[in-house]
C-alpha cells in the first residue's frame, strides 16, 4: 500500500514522504494511529493544505518530548517481582508494567512508546528504550528485583543470583567452633583441624566439617584423659 507519512517513522521516512508499505502494517498500525494517510489524490491535496499546521504541531510535540527526556533519560525504575534463586521470574515484566513504573515516577509514558522486543523474564538491570516522540528517544534502566533491598544491591553492582539461604552450605571459614564446644581448648583444637582441612581440599560441607571436628576434638580429649584402669595400674 502507498501512504503519505504524517510524521517521521524510523526506517520509513520523514513527514510528507510517500512510501510503499505492507497492507497489514498500514491497516493495523500506521493508519489507525494517525501516522499516515493513503496516498490517493484527495489525501495528497489534504496533506498539502495541512502541511504547515502538521509541521507546527510536530515541532511543539518534539519540544515537549525533549523536556520530558531531560527528566527520564538514564533514570532507574524499580519493579518488584517474585523469582527463584536462579533469577527466573514467576511471570514477566511487560511494556505496560514499565510504562506504569515510569508514569508513577512522574513522567507520563504510554505502553506503545516502550520499545521491548520481548517481556523481561529474569531479575537484574535491563536497559529499555522509550520513544517519547518520533525524533526523541531515551534509555531507562528497569531494575527488576524481589525486594527493595535487592534492588539497591543490584544498583550497586552486586549479583543476587544463585544465593542460598541454607546454613549447611556455609564455607568452612564461617564455622565457629566456640559455639559448639564449651571447653576453650577443645574448641581451639577443632577450629585448627577445620582450618587445616579447608586448605587441603575445601570441598566439605559445614555438616561434614563439623562432624570431623567433633571426632578429632573428642580424640584429643580422650588421649589426654586417664581412664580408671590406667589409674588403678
Amino acid at each position: 500500500m502507498e501512504i503519505i507519512l504524517l510524521e517521521r517513522i524510523a526506517k520509513l521516512g520523514q513527514m510528507g514522504d510517500i512510501v510503499q508499505v505492507k497492507d497489514g502494517f498500514a491497516r493495523n498500525y500506521l493508519l489507525p494511529q494517525g501516522k499516515a494517510l493513503r496516498a490517493n489524490a484527495a489525501n495528497k491535496q489534504l496533506f498539502e493544505a495541512q502541511k504547515a499546521q502538521l509541521e507546527a504541531r510536530n515541532l511543539e510535540e518534539k519540544k515537549e518530548a525533549e523536556g520530558v527526556s531531560e527528566k527520564v533519560d538514564g533514570q532507574t525504575f524499580i519493579i518488584i517481582r517474585q523469582a527463584g534463586d536462579s533469577g527466573q521470574l514467576y511471570g514477566s515484566v511487560s511494556t505496560r508494567d514499565i510504562s506504569d513504573a515510569v508514569t508513577e515516577g512522574g513522567c507520563s509514558v504510554e505502553r506503545r512508546q516502550v520499545m521491548l522486543d520481548r517481556p523481561i523474564k529474569e531479575l537484574g538491570l535491563h536497559n529499555v528504550q522509550i520513544n517519547l516522540h518520533p525524533e526523541v528517544e531515551v534509555s531507562v534502566i528497569v531494575n527488576v528485583a524481589r525486594t527493595e533491598e535487592e534492588a539497591e544491591r543490584q544498583a550497586r553492582g552486586e549479583s543476587i543470583r544463585d544465593e542460598f539461604d541454607d546454613d549447611d552450605n556455609e564455607p568452612l571459614d564461617q564455622f565457629d567452633a566456640d559455639e559448639i564446644f564449651e571447653d576453650e581448648e577443645t574448641a581451639k583444637t577443632a577450629q585448627e583441624r577445620l582450618a587445616g582441612d579447608n586448605e587441603d581440599d575445601g570441598g566439605d560441607t559445614a555438616d561434614e566439617q563439623e562432624a570431623a571436628a567433633t571426632q578429632d576434638a573428642d580424640g584429643e580429649v580422650q588421649e589426654g584423659t586417664e581412664t580408671e584402669a590406667d589409674k588403678s595400674a
